[in-house]
């Protein structure tokens, strides 16, 4: 994988058909062999979430160099992975943890950049449409102000499509807080999407 431009990694996010999680998680275990078509197989299967769940934490422009440097960990690993949580579950985990030290090497270096903590690093998204709602309303702008952990557990349950239990083991969290989280940026969102509607109408009257 190579870091590329913008339109090259929506490209990537918006590709490649579905796997189930016993398909991935079988050939995560295939490519612990370090065969090259096994491994290509594996990553062009996971690729998409990959970079979806990590263009949501942070933005698009980022996405690309954060996705690579993920699967370079997971790549390292592989041979250790032994199936005892789905290889979705594990690789999501690996690139929650590659955002965090993102975030917290800058913060170690103010004078590169100047970004307090990852959190708040996430809470600052670009806002760059990355899945439209009806009438131009891009889910990337509606996410923009929820907090990030509220909308890690949005992305993780309602975008990446994980079920409450695994991202619980994703965030490292009870799955009630999952739920919890989840249901508060569901609210958010929907109180953002009703008061851009607001908006529109009355700059339409």
């Amino acid at each position: 994988m190579q870091a590329g431009p913008t339109r090259a990694g929506a490209a990537r996010a918006g590709s490649g058909a579905a796997v189930d999680d016993d398909q991935l998680t079988a050939l995560a275990l295939t490519a612990r062999s370090g065969r090259a078509a096994d491994v290509e197989a594996f990553v062009r299967a996971t690729q998409r979430d990959v970079w979806r769940f990590v263009a949501h934490l942070t933005d698009v422009q980022s996405a690309d160099d954060l996705a690579q440097e993920t699967f370079l960990r997971a790549l390292r690993g592989l041979p250790a992975f032994a199936g005892r949580s789905s290889a979705r579950t594990w690789l999501l985990s690996i690139a929650r943890r590659t955002v965090i030290d993102r975030y917290r090497m800058a913060a170690a270096r103010p004078r590169c950049a100047a970004l307090p903590d990852w959190q708040e690093a996430a809470e600052r998204q670009s806002g760059t449409p990355t899945a439209g709602f009806e009438d131009g309303i891009a889910l990337g702008d509606l996410l923009e102000r929820v907090p990030a952990q509220r909308r890690e557990a949005f992305v993780l349950t309602q975008v990446v499509g994980l079920s409450y239990a695994e991202a619980a083991e994703v965030a490292g969290c009870p799955i009630g807080t999952v739920r919890s989280r989840v249901a508060r940026a569901r609210e958010e969102l929907v109180a953002r999407l009703r008061a851009a509607e607001a908006g529109e109408l009355a700059a339409a009257c």
